[in-house]
């Protein structure tokens, strides 16, 4: 790749991050996404400096050092100033080795992983033969890592820049945020990836001021400190035009695989669930396979069952482990639970360096390993306190790729494993028990406690003689309410336009026989029943009314098509045109089920994507705070969600978690917009639909009804909130009659002004994360039957 002509404004395939520099007195580009915005150029002159202050040095073999250094500097001239390209440097390497010295101590040029850069950029000038192994590409550019796209890094270069700035010119103290900065970089021997630690070393980099440094006070430096983040109003307080920078940077790498592999473990294997998902195990089988660089390391678990005495699913019939799924023989079995045997009397782990030629191995089941194509292998108990939990497989295929040196890695990671196989076994029976209670029980688990309470209070009860003694009244004070609201828009026009096309094209395919059939046979009862549904016809077209479809169906089922069978028996010409009218007809449910039948499905599609999705956010939800959730289907989804302290059992209650639960209800709204609108291409009946929420600020109490086995708010003060819940979605905007609802948009609706403030804040949130068009509409709404003084805010859902 040819060098860049200006190293003030490199290309991107050049620089790390690019930009064309401004010169004093323009204009602040705009604030945004943006690409590096300093002119920087590459110069040795610093480190000639260094050189320079080492000739006196104390030290006289480094002062003689620095004189040697100088005396090669001072007869090229080539070196000093700016340089416009790394490619001057090429004729003078001698010297730049020399000046490097200072730098790249020769006796770890084998070992250290470090670069020299011009400031920011993306190719290297000099480096060790283990950076060009792992962070060059051709023509000495540097690698993207796999795990920062490039306008991150954009953001992290401008940051730390203006932080060398701001330190050097404005003498802050500026905090090391970027220590923990990490590379993953691919691997292409193995075809596999490692994880570096990265240390960008900029002291041998020049601030030169353009023009008239910006002025700052104390209190904007500390405001820039305090707002690292905010890149605007860095550009905003120090335009970058006023600064360029000089010299080069330093990239120091470290290999920190094993502690970030290990360390991902952690997290992976703490998820709940994650034995569960085939993929979520490859992922870890990858991670594995990068810890030990061994391309083809294949991963195995299983499960043990103390009270069965038996290796065991990780539920839905999941099997993890390579080696109990071979065991179909009896030989295997017996063969197998020798090894487990063996393992649980030594409690250590049994390396196979050679399944060939492992004594360990009985033969059926060494034969049956060596089938898998695993050449070495790895066996670990996975033991949880005196328990054993399950087995740790690792297999590769070749010879000796898995030995004793591989031991104390294996035992760092193998508790990680013990632990999630435990928990995995929990959860199962946490879900097994969950569904005998969602079989036998209305009682939500965040309020079993209070049920189980009571419970035990009325058997002491019962015990203590008192026979007649009822279950005390279940009550929830001081519970906050959410509700929301999925209607599907104009559902019952769409319904009537159904059923209206149905009976239309059934009584046209009756008329079809009866107008036959009087070409066949002169009977009254014919033109009778052609005058019926002649009549029918007319007034269908007009519209429908409400017995239309029970009355008709009622007289095709018991005077047209009792006909139609004597007909199609009596007149075989007549029997094509009998078989066309019963062909159209559903054999459930005997009547024409076409338009209809695409409406309800459509309806149920938008109703279970809605379910689904709110089923599967609600159960994360929970994990914020334990709440009451009740979800009912119609046509649409609605939801109430109950949230507070006297819900659950020895947890503290704070407001933030019911800022939480607003905000994600905000979150799920939004999404559930978005997903029915996508999803409406490709319903039978395409259908809209529309979100509402309701806001109410105070806190209410819930009471639980026996005879109905749900909880319902409790208090005639409290009712308010159930008509209100009951009436607004078909609210209307003041004055101008139109529907609060509007596809495409989400709705909130509140009765005193002070709620809506809270909920400014999470649309400006949702504003920033582009979720919602620009723009907000506050609304007053026409007077409700019983409720007056609503007002709703109106937001549109980028779709």
């Amino acid at each position: 790749m040819p060098a860049p002509a200006d190293l003030l404004a490199p290309a991107l395939d050049d620089a790390l991050l690019p930009a064309p520099a401004q010169g004093p007195g323009t204009a602040p580009a705009p604030t945004g996404p943006r690409k590096f915005p300093f002119a920087t150029r590459l110069s040795l002159e610093p480190l000639i400096d260094y050189w320079r202050a080492r000739e006196q040095d104390p030290n006289p073999g480094i002062a003689r050092m620095a004189r040697t250094v100088l005396a090669e500097v001072s007869e090229h001239a080539c070196c000093r100033g700016t340089l416009d390209s790394i490619e001057q440097l090429d004729d003078t390497q001698e010297l730049v080795d020399m000046l490097m010295l200072a730098v790249f101590p020769p006796a770890a040029a084998t070992t250290a992983i470090s670069g020299a850069i011009p400031p920011f950029q993306r190719r290297s000038f000099y480096y060790t033969g283990r950076f060009a192994e792992v962070m060059m590409g051709k023509d000495r550019t540097i690698k993207q890592p796999l795990n920062i796209d490039y306008a991150t890094m954009e953001r992290h270069m401008a940051l730390m820049a203006y932080l060398l700035i701001l330190g050097r010119e404005y003498g802050a103290e500026i905090p090391d945020i970027y220590g923990g900065l990490i590379f993953t970089v691919p691997d292409y021997r193995i075809g596999l990836y490692r994880h570096y630690g990265v240390n960008f070393d900029s002291s041998f980099v020049r601030v030169r001021v353009v023009g008239d440094k910006p002025v700052l006070s104390p209190e904007q430096v500390q405001h820039l400190l305090h707002n690292r983040h905010r890149l605007e109003l860095w550009y905003e307080l120090l335009p970058p035009e006023y600064f360029a920078l000089e010299g080069f940077n330093l990239l120091q790498l470290v290999d920190v695989t094993t502690q970030e592999i290990l360390s991902e473990l952690k997290y992976d294997l703490l998820e709940r669930d994650v034995l569960q998902a085939s993929d979520r195990l490859e992922q870890i089988q990858e991670k594995l396979r990068v810890l030990f660089a061994r391309p083809a390391l294949q991963l195995g678990i299983a499960a043990y069952d103390e009270r069965k005495k038996a290796f065991v699913d990780f539920g839905r019939k999941i099997n993890h482990s390579f080696l109990t799924k071979q065991m179909q023989t009896y030989s295997l079995v017996s063969g197998f639970q020798q090894l487990y045997d063996r393992l649980l009397a030594d409690r250590q782990p049994l390396v196979l360096e050679d399944v060939t030629t492992a004594p360990e191995l009985p033969e059926d089941m060494r034969q049956q390993i060596l089938k898998l194509g695993i050449r070495s292998a790895i066996l670990a108990l996975l033991p949880y306190g005196p328990d054993t939990v399950g087995l740790l497989e690792l297999g590769s295929p070749e010879v000796g790729a898995l030995n004793e040196f591989d031991m104390e890695l294996v035992k760092q990671f193998v508790p990680l494993f013990a632990v999630a196989v435990k928990r995995n076994a929990e959860d199962l029976e946490t879900r097994i028990q969950a569904v005998i209670k969602e079989k036998f029980t209305a009682i939500h688990p965040t309020m079993e406690w209070r049920f189980n309470d009571a419970a035990r209070r009325l058997l002491a009860q019962h015990e203590d003689g008192n026979r007649s003694a009822e279950m005390e009244p279940i009550v929830f004070e001081e519970v906050y309410p959410l509700h929301g609201s999925c209607d599907i828009r104009g559902s019952s026009v769409a319904r009537n336009e159904a059923v209206q096309g149905d009976l239309i094209e059934h009584l046209t395919l009756a008329k079809q026989v009866l107008k036959k059939a009087s070409e066949y046979q002169a009977l009254p009862i014919l033109d009778e029943l052609t005058f019926y549904v002649t009549k029918n016809l007319r007034r269908l077209r007009q519209g429908i009314i409400s017995g239309d479809e029970v009355s008709i169906y009622d007289s095709l089922r018991t005077q047209a098509e009792p006909l139609f069978e004597y007909l199609a028996q009596n007149i075989p010409d007549l029997r094509p045109t009998i078989t066309n009218y019963w062909q159209h007809i559903d054999p459930r449910l005997g009547i024409l089920y076409n338009r209809r039948k695409a409406f309800e499905e459509s309806v149920t599609r938008i109703n279970d994507t809605i379910s689904d999705y709110l089923d599967q956010e609600e159960e994360k939800a929970q994990h914020m705070f334990p709440h009451y959730f009740q979800r009912f289907k119609t046509d649409g989804v609605e939801f109430n969600i109950y949230v507070g302290g006297s819900l659950v059992q020895d947890k503290p209650f704070d407001l933030i978690f019911l800022k939480n639960l607003r905000l994600w209800q905000l979150l799920v709204m939004v999404e559930i917009t978005r997903r029915t609108h996508a999803l409406k291409a490709e319903l039978a009946v395409p259908l809209d639909t529309t979100q509402l929420i309701l806001i109410h600020s105070q806190s209410l109490s819930i009471r639980f009804r026996q005879d109905e086995r749900q909880f319902d708010v409790d208090g005639a003060y409290n009712i308010r909130y159930e008509i209100i819940k009951k009436r607004i979605d078909k609210a209307t905007v003041l004055g101008t009659g139109e529907r609060l609802t509007q596809p495409g948009c989400l709705a909130l609706v509140y009765a005193q002004a002070r709620e809506a403030t809270e909920y400014f804040e999470y649309i400006d949130y949702l504003h920033d994360r582009k979720l919602l068009e620009d723009g907000i509409e506050e609304l007053e709404l026409e007077e409700l039957q019983g409720v007056k003084g609503l007002l709703a805010l109106r937001v549109r859902v980028k779709l």
